[in-house]
């Protein structure tokens, strides 16, 4: 009697366990469940004026915070360069025995410290593009509303660049910002000491041939010291003049310059089309990520189009 009270008040169950069929939602709690999950995306979503603004307080912070660690590592491999430089003349002026050819090591040591520098100045170029898309996006408009355009391309740029990081400028820009900066005057500094080491030490030389002679180093020949050494100067010189046109950097107050020369161009050309491949592949990254959150695949896209709005809405959905 007992087993067939079970079987009237558990209905259908019994059956059901002896299937191995698992019950089908209802309806109802599906609607329910959907709901559920809209509702809690819907709440992520929907937050106070004040909790956003409390949000990019504290998003500015730490963009700032970043980008002055990175700027504080730049002034650290320029004071490497200065250091060195300075240590190299003081040993090579301090005795007329001591040799000249230190100074052209010396030279090579800050090239290397440059491209050091360079990198670094990419790294603190992500951070304070930030920065300033933050300052004249969100801070510029609660400033002056009236004279700032509303509108949601900061925000738009700001969240492709938080899903997708990419570097911000180019290899050459980067070198050729820190060397105008900072670096030409030191190779500048390091190539007039060597020509008055080489000169008057330990007496003037008498004429052109006398100063060749004295640029001997070991079995190389002086005039072969005095071409490279030219040459390489020239080299940074050239480099510095030809990267003037590249304007990817946000971080720094930029001068316009009116003038161009025209044996640069193919330099500055190889430059620019560097610059437009690290945008292809950071539109690719954006665009594999955002596809990857629908379907869970990456998809292959044609670099030799930009997705729209609506192509990208599409894919969201």
């Amino acid at each position: 009697m007992t087993t067939e009270a079970h079987q009237r008040g558990s209905g259908s169950l019994p059956t059901e366990r002896v299937t191995g069929r698992l019950r089908p939602a209802s309806p109802v709690e599906s609607v329910a469940a959907d709901g559920a999950s809209q509702t809690a995306s819907g709440f992520l979503r929907r937050i106070s004026p004040a909790e956003f603004n409390t949000a990019m307080i504290h998003f500015y912070r730490g963009e700032v915070q970043r980008s002055n660690t990175w700027r504080n590592r730049l002034d650290t491999t320029t004071n490497w360069a200065v250091i060195t430089a300075g240590a190299t003349l003081s040993f090579v002026f301090s005795s007329p025995s001591n040799p000249h050819f230190v100074i052209p090591i010396n030279s090579i040591l800050v090239a290397i410290f440059l491209l050091m520098e360079a990198r670094r100045y990419r790294y603190y170029e992500i951070w304070s593009s930030r920065v300033r898309v933050l300052e004249t996006g969100y801070f510029a408009s609660l400033l002056a509303p009236e004279s700032t355009p509303q509108d949601e391309a900061w925000a738009e740029h700001l969240a492709a660049d938080l899903i997708t990081p990419h570097f911000t400028i180019t290899e050459w820009e980067a070198i050729g910002r820190r060397l105008r900066r900072n670096y030409l005057w030191i190779f500048a500094l390091l190539a007039t000491s060597w020509n008055l080491k080489v000169y008057l030490h330990p007496l003037p030389a008498r004429d052109f041939n006398a100063f060749i002679e004295r640029a001997t180093v070991g079995v190389v020949p002086g005039w072969i010291v005095f071409v490279v050494g030219v040459l390489f100067n020239a080299a940074i010189a050239i480099f510095a003049i030809g990267t003037l046109r590249l304007r990817e950097a946000t971080g720094e107050v930029l001068p316009k310059h009116e003038f161009a020369l025209r044996p640069l161009r193919a330099m500055t050309s190889w430059t620019a089309a560097t610059t437009r491949r690290t945008t292809v592949r950071a539109k690719r990254a954006r665009q594999r990520v955002r596809s990857g959150g629908a379907t869970g695949e990456f998809k292959k896209i044609d670099i030799s189009e930009t997705p729209d709005r609506d192509r990208t809405a599409e894919i969201r959905r």
